[in-house]
């Protein structure tokens, strides 16, 4: 009876041990940004496999071609709602209204944080779990690298310039394609569009956008490089590192981009409708 209740502690308290050993990797990993400068080719290499693919990191195509895709394609669909939306209220000058604060606030940040996870964060678990079971990251400890600054910290460098450029050209891809299906399709005059569209667009929304994506580039990179460092168990190891990493890093997005929104804008809004 007593070895079965110990078993089933020794269960329940797993979760909460695995929590505060990726609690303590991420804290010092966070502490090792300084000392990451100084491998400043390597965050070098690591920007241009991002943003345009070179390497093993993409397949076929950088950072830059999926992200701005997705919120084209996203902003296409806010145009189509938006406008359809608001037509059965005689509302649809309004669409920009919707454009300004779905795109910026919740829907493009979104889409920058899981693509950063389903392409360049799954690609830096599979790196990172192939160096840990090749043995590469226990050779950089004997040539007396800090494997942790080295593979860790300059991935979190990579994503964090990266990810600023990248999330802008994100955001005026959606701006863009949410006014073109909007003028050119359903013929809304340009000027009405763009009248409410900037009227609710203070440029501190988007300034909170980008805290969002920044945030979220950190925040994915750090938990697909903790189950990349830490892999075990060969490449079937590997693998089913990679597919936590995605699942947990997906669920913390969504997660965070709540409370973020609550914080930035549930407490008052930076904008008034009622002039």
């Amino acid at each position: 009876m007593a070895i079965a209740t110990g078993r089933l502690l020794k269960r329940g308290s797993a979760p909460f041990e695995e929590m505060a050993t990726q609690a303590r990797f991420y804290g010092v990993a966070i502490k090792a940004l300084p000392r990451a400068l100084r491998y400043r080719s390597v965050i070098l290499d690591l920007i241009s496999d991002i943003t345009i693919g070179v390497g093993a990191l993409v397949m076929g195509a950088g950072m830059f071609f999926v992200i701005f895709s997705m919120s084209f394609f996203t902003g296409t669909q806010v145009g189509l709602e938006g406008y359809q939306g608001l037509q059965q209220i005689g509302a649809e000058a309004f669409v920009g209204l919707v454009s300004s604060w779905a795109n910026t606030r919740e829907i493009t940040p979104l889409i920058a944080g899981v693509a950063l996870a389903a392409q360049v964060g799954a690609g830096y678990t599979a790196q990172l779990g192939a160096a840990r079971i090749s043995e590469e990251i226990d050779a950089l400890e004997v040539m007396a690298i800090p494997s942790l600054v080295y593979m860790v910290a300059t991935r979190i460098w990579a994503a964090l310039i990266t990810m600023i450029p990248l999330y802008l050209a994100a955001l005026f891809s959606s701006y863009l394609a949410t006014q073109a299906i909007v003028t050119k399709f359903f013929t809304l005059s340009s000027g009405t569009y763009t009248h409410y569209f900037h009227l609710f667009l203070p440029s501190i929304d988007i300034f909170y956008s980008l805290i969002k994506a920044v945030v979220f580039a950190v925040v994915v990179t750090l938990i697909h490089c903790y189950y990349g460092y830490n892999a075990t168990g060969g490449p079937a190891g590997v693998g089913v590192a990679t597919g936590k990493a995605i699942r947990l890093s997906i669920v913390v997005v969504v997660i965070l981009n709540l409370f973020m929104s609550l914080l930035m804008w549930g407490g008052g809004d930076t904008v008034s409708i009622a002039g």
